[in-house]
Formats: C-alpha cells, sequence, structure tokens
C-alpha cells in the first residue's frame, strides 16, 4: 500500500522474503510435476523443443497401430496361404489314386472329392482376410511406416480361389488319363505359386516387422531426449526446497530485526 512508509532495511528484507516464497512455489511444483520445464516461461528452447520431440512421438506410436494391423494382415494370408497349400496336398492325393485304377466309378468318385476340395479352396480364400482386407481375393495393403507419410510399403495381393491357381474342375470326371494328367499339371503349377507367394509374403511380414521395432526404437529415443530436457533431478529439487525454507525463516528473523528500529521509537511515545 503506498501510504505505509518502510524502512529501507524492512523493505529490503520484504523483497528477499517475496522472492524467496516465488521460488519455494515454483521448486514446489517441479517436485509435483517431476519437471523442471513445465512451461515455456521456464526454459522456452527446452520446452518446445522438448514437444517436438514429443509430438513426433505421438505420431509414430499412432502408426504402430496400423503396422500391428498390417502385419496381422498379412500373417492371416499367410494362414490361408498353408492352408491352401495342404488342400492342394490332399488333391494331388486323390490324383495319384485316380491313377492308380481304370475303374470309371471309382475316378469318378474321386472326381467328386476333388470338386469337394477346389470349393474349400475358394472358401479359405475369402476367409483369409482380416479387418477388410483379404490379401488372397484381390485387395492390396498399403502401410506408412513414418510420420510424413513419404516412406510406405504396399503388399501387392493375389487371387488364390480354385479359379487364380489354375485348379480346374475334374474335366469328364477323370474318365480319361489325360483329364488326370493335366489336373496334376495344375496342382504342380498351383504349388509352385503357393510357394512362391508364402515367400514373398514372409519377405513383406519381415520388412513390416523391422519396421516396427525400428519405430518403437525411436519412440523411446525421442521420449528419452524429450525428458532430458525437461525432467527435474527430484533429490536436487528436494535440496533446494530444504534450502529455499531455510532461507524463508532467515529472512523472517531478519524481517523481525530490520522492524526493531521502527519499535524502538515507539517506545518512546509509551
Amino acid at each position: 500500500m503506498s501510504d505505509i512508509v518502510l524502512t529501507a532495511g524492512v523493505r529490503s528484507n520484504l523483497l528477499q522474503l517475496q522472492k524467496t516464497a516465488d521460488l519455494i512455489t515454483a521448486t514446489q511444483t517441479k517436485l509435483a510435476t517431476g519437471k523442471r520445464v513445465n512451461s515455456a516461461l521456464d526454459n522456452p528452447v527446452n520446452f518446445f523443443t522438448a514437444q517436438a520431440l514429443s509430438n513426433r512421438a505421438s505420431d509414430l506410436s499412432n502408426l504402430l497401430d496400423s503396422m500391428a494391423s498390417g502385419i496381422s494382415t498379412i500373417q492371416a494370408a499367410n494362414n490361408g496361404i498353408t492352408s491352401i497349400t495342404k488342400l492342394v496336398e490332399s488333391a494331388q492325393a486323390l490324383i495319384s489314386q485316380a491313377n492308380q485304377t481304370s475303374d470309371t466309378t471309382v475316378r469318378a468318385s474321386l472326381a467328386t472329392q476333388f470338386g469337394s476340395i477346389r470349393t474349400q479352396i475358394d472358401k479359405l480364400a475369402g476367409d483369409a482376410g482380416f479387418n477388410g482386407i483379404n490379401l488372397l481375393n484381390g485387395n492390396n495393403l498399403t502401410l506408412t511406416l513414418n510420420e510424413t507419410g513419404t516412406s510406405t510399403v504396399t503388399v501387392t495381393s493375389v487371387t488364390f480361389t480354385s479359379t487364380g491357381l489354375g485348379v480346374n474342375a475334374a474335366a469328364n470326371n477323370w474318365g480319361a488319363t489325360a483329364d488326370i494328367a493335366a489336373a496334376s499339371t495344375n496342382l504342380t503349377a498351383a504349388l509352385t505359386a503357393l510357394r512362391t507367394q508364402a515367400q514373398s509374403f514372409g519377405s513383406n511380414l519381415s520388412t513390416v516387422q523391422i519396421r516396427q521395432d525400428f519405430t518403437k526404437a525411436m519412440i523411446n529415443t525421442l521420449q528419452t531426449g524429450a525428458d532430458a530436457l525437461t525432467l527435474a533431478d527430484s533429490n536436487e529439487e528436494g535440496a533446494n526446497l530444504l534450502a529455499l525454507q531455510t532461507r524463508q525463516q532467515l529472512s523472517t528473523t531478519a524481517l523481525s530485526l530490520a522492524s526493531q528500529a521502527s519499535q524502538a521509537v515507539l517506545r518512546l511515545f509509551q
């Protein structure tokens, strides 16, 4: 208050008390938040640099979800290929049995079983999708690998239905040996295509998993860098608080001593 007159000594000690109180408040805030830089006022360079690092880490974290979904999509397709391969191998067993007999009735029965396997191949190819994307039924998968969208990977799909694999229906119920031979040739080509595509999916899966691990490591590096710029040393801040509290007590004592001169004047009137 402007109408209150304080001596120079009292004003000096009062100013020191106010500064000490501000420092105590700031130190308590650092201990409460665990950060030595809580706003741009504390250290603008460190604050905005740490914020940029944290923002990038957050952007990369969002990409991890799509990478995980992409990995599951590739794994689903690979599971489908594994199952379709087993079906094709079962069909080859039927071919072998058909070659061992000339009985047209038996061959017709085997051809019917072959038709059932073709149906299951189609169903497996249709069920090998994940989250709306089926790499075995014509849906390509594109994954973004960095926060700017400049790095992507595209997993090209295939159509591994029975028709797409060239596993045609049993001609003439396999009544002729030539029909069986043609089916055998088709199955061999289908197996080759399945194994080749499995290798391709495996390579794509490895690429995405490596990028996923890299992204996780990068997020950790960014977060560690941001923390190094802003986190407080709790031991140091605790020691600072203790020292400030001691200073505050001493300043209060000094203020009391500074006011004794005015109190001496008061006693003259008593």
